[in-house]
Parts: C-alpha cells; sequence; structure tokens
C-alpha cells in the first residue's frame, strides 16, 4: 500500500511540474523588463503614500482602488443575482454538444440574444463567458477565423455563453435606466450578471468560471474580470492593457468606453486638440491612473494577456505591477502573457488560451 500511494503522488507530481514547465514562457519575464514598472500609480501605495506591507493592507488597498475607479466610472446598478434565461432555441451541434439560442437578462430590463453551448459528458462542467460584438462569431456561427473562442471551449469540455454588445452596436451602446456608469464599465457589469447566470446552471461548477475576450471583447473581459471578483481566471487578447494614446486601437477615450461626456461629444480618433480627452478618462488621465490598478486587483486569481500589436512585450512593465501583488500575497505564477507579431488571433495564441484555461479550471 505504501508502494502503490508513493508511486501514485510520483506520477501526480510528474504530471504537475510537466504542466508548470509548459507554464513557464506564459509566466517568465524577460530579463530585460524585470525591474520594469510603467508609470502611474502603484497599486501598493495607498492613496496618502503609505505603502502595502501585508495581505491585510491590501484588502484596504484593493477596495480604495475600487472606490477610486467606481467613483470617477460612475456606479453601478445593483448586481442580478439571478438573471432570467429564456431558452429560444435548441440543436445538438457536433461532437455531443448541445447549443441553444438564448435570451438572457443582461441587467434590469433589458435582454440581449446570445448562445450557450453545452458539452456532454459528467457534469458539473467549468464555464466561460465569451462577449464581443456579436455572439454568432464566438460561438463558431459566423465566418470569421480564430475567433470562435465559444465553439473550441466549449469542444474541450466547458460551457459557454456568448453575448454581443448591449443594443447591438459597439459604438452606440445602449445602457439599462439604471445604468449612472462610463459603458465600458457597464460592460464589467454586465459581466457580473453573466457570471450570475453561468453560476446559476446545473450543468457548471460555480467555482470555475473564467471569462475571455478579443480586442473589444477583451477589453470587455479586461473589466468585467478585474471590477468582478468571482471569475476564477480571465483572458484579454490584445486589448491594449495600458493608456497609451499613440495607438488608435488603444482607444479608452472614445465616448463608447470611457469617453461618455453629457456636456460634450468628441470627434472619434486619437486625442488632439480637435478632438480633446472627456469624460471619465479625462479624470482618470489627469489623476494619474493607468490600467495597472485594475490588472492587480485580479490577485491572486490568474490572468493571461494574449498580446498583439497592441500588447507587445513591452506591456511587462504594466504586469509587474500585479506579480508584485501577488508576490506579497504569496503567490507566482499567476500573471502571464504570450505575444504575435499581429492583432488578429492566429492559431499558435488561441491553443495557448485554451491551454491557459484547461490549466486553471480543470481539475
Amino acid at each position: 500500500m505504501h508502494l502503490h500511494s508513493t508511486f501514485l503522488f510520483g506520477l501526480i507530481a510528474s504530471a504537475f511540474i510537466a504542466r508548470a514547465a509548459d507554464d513557464l514562457p506564459f509566466t517568465q519575464v524577460p530579463a530585460e523588463f524585470a525591474d520594469q514598472f510603467s508609470a502611474g500609480k502603484s497599486p501598493l501605495v495607498f492613496n496618502d503614500g503609505s505603502k502595502v506591507r501585508n495581505a491585510a493592507d491590501w484588502q484596504l488597498r484593493r477596495a480604495e482602488i475600487l472606490a477610486d475607479w467606481h467613483a470617477i466610472m460612475g456606479a453601478w446598478p445593483a448586481v442580478i443575482e439571478k438573471p432570467k434565461i429564456e431558452v429560444l432555441e435548441t440543436k445538438t451541434r457536433g461532437e455531443g454538444i448541445t447549443q441553444q439560442k438564448v435570451r438572457v437578462e443582461i441587467a434590469s430590463g433589458q435582454t440581449g440574444d446570445g448562445y450557450l453551448l453545452l458539452p456532454s459528458g459528467r457534469a458539473p462542467h467549468p464555464a466561460v463567458f465569451v462577449p464581443y460584438y456579436d455572439p454568432e462569431t464566438s460561438a463558431g456561427l459566423s465566418d470569421k477565423p480564430l475567433r470562435d473562442f465559444a465553439w473550441q471551449l466549449a469542444r474541450r469540455g466547458f460551457v459557454t455563453l456568448s453575448i454581443g454588445s448591449p443594443g447591438g452596436d459597439a459604438r452606440l451602446p445602449v445602457l439599462s435606466a439604471a445604468a449612472k456608469c462610463q459603458p465600458l464599465s457597464y460592460l464589467g457589469y454586465v459581466s457580473a450578471n453573466m457570471w450570475h447566470a453561468l453560476a446559476s446552471l446545473p450543468e457548471v461548477d460555480s467555482k470555475r468560471i473564467g471569462i475571455v475576450g478579443h480586442s473589444y471583447g477583451g477589453k470587455w473581459s479586461l473589466f468585467g474580470s478585474c471590477l468582478f471578483e468571482k471569475y476564477a481566471c480571465a483572458v484579454w487578447s490584445d486589448p491594449g492593457i495600458v493608456f497609451d494614446e499613440t495607438r488608435g486601437s488603444i482607444n479608452y477615450q472614445e465616448t463608447w468606453y470611457l469617453g461618455l461626456d453629457p456636456a460634450i461629444t468628441r470627434k472619434p480618433g486619437l486625442v488632439s486638440a480637435e478632438s480633446p480627452r472627456t469624460g471619465a478618462y479625462k479624470v482618470l488621465i489627469e489623476q494619474g491612473h493607468n490600467l495597472q490598478e485594475l490588472h492587480a486587483l485580479m490577485a491572486p486569481r490568474p490572468f493571461l494577456v494574449s498580446g498583439g500589436a497592441e500588447d507587445p512585450p513591452k506591456r511587462w512593465a504594466a504586469l509587474n505591477h500585479a506579480i508584485a501583488v501577488n508576490q506579497l500575497l504569496g503567490f507566482t505564477g499567476r500573471v502571464a502573457m504570450t505575444n504575435r507579431e499581429k492583432h488578429a488571433p492566429n492559431e499558435e495564441s488561441n491553443e495557448q488560451i485554451y491551454r491557459f484555461f484547461e490549466y486553471w479550471l480543470k481539475p
């Protein structure tokens, strides 16, 4: 019995070491960025200038960061703990996957159509919320290649929920009447409700729910996971993980993200004299805030930046802040980044995303 137990332990340990070794390229900071920290407020320094010294301090600082950002972006309505899900149509797709077209309550008085993909096999399953411009792309029902995250994850045994932009147009988002926040913060609020929608399903293990999105969906998943602590892990595909006004696609200043201002409607595009900063984005920049504060809210939950043209290796300087918070809490290997040349996902970057979710959400 002792030899058998030792043998089993050896097999388990060997498997874990192999998985950890596979992850090392994702979590090791390149030497040239190891000691670099991006500019802006440090997550480990309180507003009064004192330093965060232990886990108890961090909980206070974490609450301070959340309060600061919500004060600037606008408060959320109450999170819906039991969103209504109406099944409009059920089909069986390949590989034993059940597809349900659903109408889900994304906010009070507001619904959105999407797709729920249910894999075969023994439940409960891990699950992933996949926001994007439209739900069809994520569910593998469009002709857009390599953006079918929900379908590919369902093939790997995950329950997935895909929805699109509130109101149907990402540039003209429709917010519920109760919402008094910036559109990108509102997407974070919708993500909180979609976590509850997935957690309510008998097919889902509520402790193993992640979130992933690309580009616009990457910004959505970044704010959704950072502002709502129940997501177990997250992947952000090339959203622009810092404010960078030299890049046209890192456009947090736009009115449909953080630049909504009832007094001014800015012309879309890069910040300039003719198209100045507006809304919450203007305040965030003036007060020295940047997205490393939000990244830090993930700790110790793991996240992967699937970086492309907008998030090259130099973004490790921003991620080092989150690594430092994890180290303070006694965790390593929770902050990961992969890199590709172009903004669009490719087969390798997608496989890395799927492996990340398998590693963190499957037993």
